[in-house]
Order: C-alpha cells, then structure tokens, then sequence
C-alpha cells in the first residue's frame, strides 16, 4: 500500500494497493502532483526517482515518521493489513472498501468518545451540585 500525507493536514490523503512498482505509483503521483508541492519527502525507494525531480526530493527517515504514524492507525484498527492473518479475507476489493470506510470509523468513534465523555462530565456535575447543596443544607 501507497499512502500519501500532508502535514498540516490530518490522515491519509490519498493512497493506492499493490507492489512497489512505477505503474502502481503512477495513479498516486498523477493526484499527487496536482497539488503543486514545494517538495517530497519519501523514504528513497528507487521508484521516486522516474517521478520526483531531484532537487524536490528529500530522502528521509525522520520526515517519514508522520507517513509512519498514520500506516501504524490502519494496522491497528484494519487487522487485514496485519502480515499473516487467517481471520480476515485478503480480497483486494475488501481491503479496498475497509480503507474508504476507515475515515468514517475514527469519526464515529471520535463522536462516541466526545458523547460519553459528556455525559460523565454531566453526571459528574450533577453530583457534585447535589453534594453542595445537601452540605448547604445541613450546615
């Protein structure tokens, strides 16, 4: 898998599945390249080259960390990328819609998170305010 990041931007902006060759890369640069980038920081492999004008290019290890951080997000919660599973099917089509679903899964469990932590804050409150008001009472 392919994955293209911004980093004032969050999550994967655009991505593509296959091998590590120039006809896979291609359909990532052709979006790639319409955003008119300053410059590219990838991790060196040989395909770049034929596609990134040197003095554009940066090689870097530490750069890629964001790239890194958000390929890490999508093996956790998409177990069908994990290396050997027998518990998921590996149909690339699957894989495909599990990836285009994935934005919507954070969101949703953003949305819960921010519910549930609420609605403890409210109960919470709600608590205290009836603690005062039975010390107010009663002193």
């Amino acid at each position: 898998m392919w994955t293209a990041v911004d980093d004032f931007r969050q999550g994967i902006l655009a991505w593509v599945l296959g091998d590590h060759s120039a006809e896979i890369f291609q359909p990532l640069w052709d979006i790639i390249y319409l955003w008119k980038c300053y410059f590219y920081v990838t991790d060196g492999w040989k395909v770049y080259a034929s596609f990134v004008e040197p003095g554009d290019h940066i090689i870097s290890k530490t750069y890629m960390t964001r790239v890194e951080g958000e390929n890490t997000r999508l093996r956790h919660y998409l177990p069908r990328l994990h290396g050997k599973t027998l518990c998921y099917s590996k149909s690339v089509d699957i894989l495909k819609y599990s990836i285009r679903l994935f934005p919507h899964l954070l969101s949703i469990k953003k949305y819960l998170y921010l519910l549930y932590s609420s609605r403890k804050y409210a109960t919470r409150t709600k608590a205290q305010s009836l603690r005062s008001a039975n010390l107010a009472t009663s002193g």
